[in-house]
């Protein structure tokens, strides 16, 4: 294999091991039954109000959401494509072997939750840090961060909370894991994309 294909592949590997773990990762919080992540609920609130299904209206919240990288020009690129062929049949796939909780009550079902968010974390530092492009809501992130110049922990809360406040507010579900999401998910990634490369110290 030449040296100008060999790096190529190992990236392209990073990007899709990446999406694997990031479907993996909803595939716990979706066995943790304790709350939907904020995006989702988001989604399910687009669904309330336009009669359209989840699936449906978590496409057109996508769509939405790119439309914001217009004032953040942010652009795609592969990994976006990826990222919207991909998820959902990872998330599929994990589901035929992720169990419920290994032990009953809230304490496994928080575990459980958390090793989601440990999952998604680790695979949004590793396919973003490939720079084949993120995915839609990571791209607002990653375009905010740019932009505005802020930790990108606090961005990623920020946009998390704004999209529970906002879904609950068109009727969506919040639940415990929802909030654990929302505070958790943001210092979680911060750690991971520096770890994978994305990150220099000016915003840490």
């Amino acid at each position: 294999m030449s040296t100008l294909t060999f790096p190529k592949t190992i990236v392209l590997v990073r990007l899709v091991v990446g999406l694997y773990l990031f479907g993996l990762g909803i595939a716990f919080l979706i066995r943790a039954s304790i709350g939907l992540a904020p995006w989702d609920v988001f989604g399910q609130g687009i669904a309330n109000i336009t009669g359209l299904s989840f699936g449906l209206a978590t496409v057109l919240a996508s769509a939405l959401v790119l439309l914001l990288w217009i004032p953040l020009k942010q652009m795609p690129g592969l990994g976006t494509v990826f990222n919207a062929l991909l998820i959902g049949p990872f998330v599929d796939l994990s589901l035929q072997w992720v169990p419920a909780p290994p032990f009953a009550g809230i304490l496994g079902q928080v575990s459980w939750y958390l090793l989601g968010m440990v999952s998604i974390a680790v695979g949004t530092g590793m396919y973003i840090g490939a720079r084949l492009g993120p995915g839609p809501r990571d791209g607002l992130m990653t375009g905010a961060v740019a932009k505005f110049r802020k930790p990108i922990w606090i961005v990623r809360t920020v946009l998390e909370g704004g999209a529970m406040l906002i879904g609950f507010a068109l009727g969506g579900p919040i639940g415990l894991g929802t909030v654990l999401f929302v505070v958790g998910i943001g210092p979680m990634v911060q750690l991971s994309m520096r770890m994978f490369g994305w990150m220099d110290q000016r915003r840490s």
